[in-house]
């Protein structure tokens, strides 16, 4: 089956993009402007002409058009012809998204920006229901993280966060799309990445220091932070604690993430490096699907790995899960599920499975061919936001990506006090973080709210061979956070 998009007269592609990709997903379209011409089987035409939109869809041999005069306002014609879009596509397949027409990746701050404005709950479901067409079930998902968030999130414009960026893994999963490296392939990089990041951390310490900035949580990311050799994360935690003031740190996160690289001597590491939050993260703990994704661990691995976390008093352990990996099962999501609620971990978080293009999984034919069940994954989110607050986890995250199956979500769980701040933060953008490392981003929100970002290079050997000339990057930072002063 053959797809295209037919552009004419607008210039609102990439949100007509986001639309047909809730209905139709996992599919390459052809993309068409002006007069061209598709011979596609299945095609999406929107079209602006003459002050009026139309829309005509053909959809499996099924044929939708609708033309309606647009709104004379630019900042009202997005929506407009969006909506239309949405009726058709719903009606030629009978499909109700959960979000409905909601594309964007922070359906929390949709909630908080009507809580803000003197809103009661029950008003601003009604109206984001309205507009939008959200579900009940998706908007009291919403509705609960955001009332958790309300009172953690307000904070002062100089108080700040630290990502520090450690990207290799043991193996690459097939499923992943985060610039990552096996340590055996880039084991001659990692002496020379570690030294420099520790310069990097040196230089972002002064500048914390020069425009009296308050470092509030650090998160070390990857990759998998305990993938590299313990002694070379000592030293990366040895330089935080050297050049970062940590005098109000709240939280400090290192993702020990995969149970074959959590040993006795890094999660020491970890603790006498004052890290008080880790991840321990299985994704499943079904052997078969473990295996599936290209994890080089067992189910039971992951079990130790947590007990040797507690036994070496770790009081905040997050792991995370996803919905919709290669060959799972309801059942065998519930059984992760199950397992997990018996370790008994501060948080847990959900996530939905995204195909990235920069993922394996993406390019993987077969899997293409087999089309996972939206309806399964949509069974496997809802089977998590039930069960788990009968645990005592609350919803105190959510945010949603691009090309997620069912255009579902990722959540963070926690029992009351153990939310991650960082994690809130990171995608409320409403406080400036720094980024050491490849591939980090620094964001500065300036006191008008605006935001700046400044990305390192993305690749390690691009990181190390371009370090002096990132490092003039570390200016505009600096120009950036005189702001704030």
């Amino acid at each position: 089956m053959s797809y295209a998009l037919i552009f004419r007269g607008h210039d609102f592609e990439y949100e007509v993009q986001a639309i047909a990709k809730i209905f139709i997903s996992g599919v390459r379209f052809e993309l068409c402007h002006g007069g061209e011409v598709s011979h596609a089987e299945n095609q999406i035409l929107t079209e602006y002409e003459n002050s009026v939109f139309h829309v005509k869809i053909i959809l499996q041999g099924k044929i939708y058009q609708k033309s309606s005069p647009a709104s004379e306002k630019k900042s009202e014609q997005e929506f407009q012809l969006c909506e239309m879009l949405y009726q058709g596509l719903q009606e030629l397949t009978g499909y109700q998204p959960p979000w409905g027409m909601l594309t964007g990746i922070r359906p929390v701050r949709k909630v908080l920006d009507e809580l803000e404005q003197g809103k009661t709950p029950e008003q601003a479901c009604k109206e984001l229901k309205q507009k939008y067409q959200i579900s009940d079930r998706k908007l009291q998902l919403a509705l609960g993280t955001a009332l958790v968030q309300k009172n953690i999130l307000p904070h002062h414009l100089k108080e700040i966060g630290l990502y520090v960026a450690i990207p290799f893994c043991p193996t690459r999963c097939s499923y992943c799309s985060f610039v990552s490296h096996s340590v055996e392939s880039a084991k001659n990089l990692i002496p020379e990445y570690v030294e420099k990041l520790c310069e990097e951390i040196r230089i972002l310490g002064n500048l914390i220091r020069k425009y009296a900035l308050s470092v509030q949580s650090i998160y070390f990311g990857g990759g998998t932070p305990t993938a590299i050799p313990a002694e070379q994360l000592k030293k990366i935690m040895q330089a935080v604690q050297e050049y970062i003031d940590m005098s109000h740190v709240r939280e400090y996160t290192v993702e020990a993430g995969r149970a074959d690289t959590i040993t006795k001597e890094n999660l020491q590491v970890i603790l006498d490096g004052k890290a008080d939050r880790i991840s321990v993260n299985p994704q499943t703990l079904q052997d078969s699907v473990l295996k599936e994704i290209g994890r080089c661990h067992t189910a039971q691995q992951v079990m130790k790995a947590f007990s040797l976390a507690r036994e070496m008093g770790f009081t905040n352990i997050n792991m995370d899960l996803i919905a919709g990996l290669p060959t799972d099962t309801i059942e065998g999501f519930s059984d992760t599920l199950q397992k997990v609620l018996f370790l008994n971990p501060e948080s847990i978080t959900v996530h939905t499975l995204t195909m990235k293009r920069a993922g394996k999984l993406y390019h993987d034919e077969q899997y293409q061919q087999q089309k996972t069940d939206i309806s399964l994954v949509e069974r496997m989110t809802e089977l998590s936001a039930s069960l788990l607050p009968k645990y005592h986890y609350q919803p105190y995250y959510l945010y949603r990506q691009k090309n997620t199956l069912g255009n579902l979500e990722n959540v963070g769980y926690a029992k009351s006090g153990k939310e991650n701040l960082y994690n809130m933060l990171i995608m409320d953008d409403r406080q400036t973080i720094l980024g050491a490392g490849c591939a980090a981003s620094s964001k500065i929100i300036t006191p008008e709210g605006n935001l700046t970002r400044v990305v390192n290079y993305k690749f390690p050997y691009e990181y190390l061979h371009r370090f002096d000339e990132l490092m003039q990057k570390k200016n505009q930072i600096a120009a950036e956070l005189e702001k704030l002063t």
